[in-house]
């Protein structure tokens, strides 16, 4: 996969993220209701993006320490399984980590958005398309410098949170400005299930691939 591929792929991964009302936006537009200010949708921003961020970054890392040991060929499987199984895991059930009430500091709120990425496996999918952007998709210091390294990984993180965030923003300001939260009701898939057919569907690729 080519760079300009790679980027495209990462911003869609994070709007996806971005249009899940379970990931975000939904606390956001929640926070700026129990305050009746958008200020406070603003501000809830930050510490969303910011926990998925390190969400996604503590996965990209372990990749990176993986492959100083393994080669591209050896990680893509237990990258694979893990993502077959959490896919099919969610097929089955939906586990959100939660807090007792919505309003949150914003040390909590950016631990909640990390858990909750982490529990959808953002940094996960992120893994593959990060091995396709390193020099002929390998991660071990053997085949590029650890600074090059190191560069694609925190480039493919915040292509993937500038794509969360500003998907995030622009729904959770709609829907507090406009739609109200009724539109859940009215007009919204089953983003989780889709969520967990993409997570399968990424691990076949990555096994296949």
């Amino acid at each position: 996969m080519d760079a300009t591929a790679s980027l495209v792929a990462l911003l869609g991964l994070g709007a996806f993220h971005g249009i899940n009302p379970g990931m975000g936006w939904l606390f956001a537009v929640a926070l700026g209701l129990q305050e009746r200010r958008r200020a406070a949708v603003w501000r809830a921003l930050l510490p969303l993006a910011l926990g998925h961020s390190l969400a996604v970054a503590a996965a990209v890392a372990v990749a990176l320490a993986l492959g100083l040991i393994l080669s591209i060929e050896h990680l893509r499987w237990p990258v694979g399984l893990l993502l077959l199984a959490l896919g099919a895991s969610r097929v089955v059930r939906h586990r959100h980590p939660r807090w007792a009430a919505m309003r949150v500091r914003m040390a909590r709120l950016t631990l909640w958005s990390f858990l909750m990425a982490s529990a959808h496996g953002a940094g996960l999918m992120v893994v593959p398309v990060f091995a396709g952007m390193t020099a002929g998709g390998q991660l071990t210091c053997h085949s590029q410098p650890a600074s090059a390294a190191v560069a694609s990984a925190l480039l493919a993180t915040g292509a993937h949170a500038l794509g969360y965030v500003l998907v995030t923003a622009v729904i959770a300001v709609l829907v507090f400005e406009k739609f109200g939260v009724g539109i859940l009701r009215t007009a919204w898939l089953n983003l989780d299930f889709v969520w967990a057919l993409a997570l399968v569907g990424t691990g076949l690729l990555t096994l296949l691939s």
